[in-house]
């Protein structure tokens, strides 16, 4: 297959779709539907890929859901549900058949049940989830990571990722435990494997790899932490990391790599974009950063990987006119090679593979 198909949400209010031709290395923009306002975060059903649900990143936040068919075209919102809270940056559904949103902005969130039709919400259910005030002043619920029977929340506020069980029934969930973070580091999002923790921190632009413990123990030891700062960074650069990403391996690529993105935010821009570094951990060598690759993109907000064995990168940012675009990996996934770009519309905060 070498036609792709891909959503991508932003501070608008559409989502937009996009044709990627790999054997053609072009990227179309295709339509954009009109939803809720500022469709952030986009996240795909577990098992139907012609349903997804946007968050709306708003004072007032909101769970939206949509269809989507084969050539990309977009439904109105088929259900709109209250987020609790207000700018929720993430929404995650999960294989129970629920959705859950979170309020980086209002520390609180909801795990939402959906009916036998998953594009209507149970909202009745569900129960607020509050996370508690750390001594930095607010809790900023980032992220709604699966683990099992669990979901995982990095909290950017308080330093911990959270742990929450169901507790009896579905839409009612509770702060079962936690994962102390650097003091200061601002976790950001996570992904688990093998029993492994994963975590990008925006706040001193750092990846961690750590065990997850036991439930009810809070802390484990760091195997990793490692700085993902250029080391030629422009002078006024101000680095806020933004996502991490660990593709499965394959013959293609048969190492597992870490990919996460450097967001600059400082008085001074890098000419060569903001970039993606990529490193490697294993038990013996512990975590290291490899390399640093420049995307030509300012502020990278979105970065998702697609195609046949997680072959392409597709990433956009939140200023400048750098638009959408799609890199290969390349050296068996140690670097990247730019083979699109669509800058019809100038920044973007999201996507789906479809």
């Amino acid at each position: 297959m070498s036609n792709f198909t891909i959503l991508s949400g932003g501070y608008d209010t559409f989502v937009a779709s996009y044709l990627f031709d790999a054997s053609a290395s072009t990227l179309a923009l295709t339509g954009k539907y009109t939803t809720g306002n500022n469709p952030s975060w986009l996240a795909g059903h577990p098992t139907n890929a012609s349903i997804f649900y946007a968050t709306d990143e708003n004072e007032d936040g909101a769970l939206q859901s949509f269809t989507v068919d084969a050539a990309g075209a977009v439904s109105s919102a088929i259900s709109t549900v209250a987020s609790g809270g207000s700018s929720p940056a993430h929404a995650a559904a999960l294989s129970t058949g629920q959705v859950a949103v979170f309020n980086y902005g209002g520390g609180n969130g909801f795990v939402i049940p959906t009916a036998e039709d998953p594009l209507s919400f149970e909202d009745s259910t569900a129960t607020l989830i509050t996370f508690p005030v750390p001594a930095s002043g607010a809790s900023h619920p980032h992220e709604a990571v699966q683990f099992g029977d669990e979901i995982l929340v990095p909290d950017l506020g308080a330093d911990k990722v959270y742990r929450l069980t169901e507790a009896g029934s579905p839409g009612t969930w509770t702060i079962a435990g936690s994962i102390d973070q650097p003091a200061g580091s601002g976790p950001r999002h996570a992904i688990v494997i093998d029993d492994l923790i994963y975590v990008v921190h925006e706040l001193d632009n750092t990846v961690t790899v750590q065990q997850v413990p036991e439930l009810g123990t809070n802390s484990s030891e760091l195997l990793g932490n490692v700085s993902i700062v250029p080391d030629d960074a422009p002078a006024g650069a101000k680095y806020g990391a933004g996502e991490i990403l660990i593709p499965a391996t394959s013959d293609a690529f048969p190492t597992q790599y870490i990919y996460a993105t450097n967001r600059n935010v400082g008085t001074e821009t890098d000419t060569r974009g903001d970039s993606v570094a990529i490193l490697e951990y294993s038990a013996d060598g512990g975590l290291k950063l490899l390399s640093q690759f420049h995307t030509g993109i300012q502020q990278i907000r979105g970065a998702v990987f697609g195609g046949e064995n997680s072959e392409y990168l597709i990433a956009s940012g939140v200023v400048g006119e750098g638009g959408v675009a799609v890199f290969k990996r390349t050296e068996e996934g140690k670097n990247f090679e730019e083979v699109a770009r669509n800058t019809d519309i100038p920044t973007r905060t999201s996507f789906l593979w479809v």
